[in-house]
């Protein structure tokens, strides 16, 4: 069975809106590696929207090896996109998802191949209610964002997880490493 990630950046007070945290170019490379060991990338409609600046990296490239090599990395991996509001995308290695979020998850799951990544914060605790997440990979940068978007703000029972490593980025920010514990 394949593993569901949820990996997304976050700030030290728990919001993970895309433009507070710090994208040097070691967190770059870490991205680009990761979904390079993936099959799949889960998104919802807003980060999957907001991941689409890459495909213009890809016809302009900006110079900078890292962001060029991510926006490779990203283009090349299959994306669901679950979405209400899209009836499309036009994005080759993209599609909209055609079950519900568990019946398609778990389907995934399933098959053969590499991990599976949930990158947006809404499929993230969607997934989280439906106990699907194998490993939460939480990037916190270190900065104070004071609003946005809680990343964990739908979420009413408590959920014990267990740290099974962390990376350490000259920038400062750190990745904590979860698994849910199972008593």
């Amino acid at each position: 069975m394949r593993k569901l990630i949820a990996a997304i950046n976050m700030t030290i007070d728990g919001y993970c809106d895309h433009t507070s945290g710090i994208p040097d170019e070691e967190i770059h490379k870490h991205y680009t590696d990761l979904l390079r060991s993936a099959d799949v990338a889960l998104y919802g409609r807003t980060t999957y929207q907001l991941m689409e600046y890459w495909r213009t990296v890809l016809d302009h490239p900006t110079g900078d090896k890292t962001k060029d090599d991510f926006a490779v990395a990203i283009d090349n991996t299959q994306k669901i996109v679950f979405s209400r509001t899209l009836k499309s995308v036009d994005w080759k290695s993209a599609k909209l998802a055609n079950q519900d979020l568990e019946k398609e998850v778990l389907e995934l799951k399933f098959q053969s191949g590499k991990d599976i990544f949930a990158c947006s914060p809404s499929l993230i605790v969607s997934l989280t209610k439906l106990n699907l997440i194998d490993e939460y990979q939480l990037c916190v940068h270190p900065m104070i964002a004071g609003s946005g978007l809680p990343l964990f703000k739908d979420i009413s029972e408590q959920i014990t997880l267990k740290l099974i490593k962390t990376k350490t980025f000259s920038g400062g920010a750190v990745l904590l490493y979860y698994q849910p514990k199972i008593d």
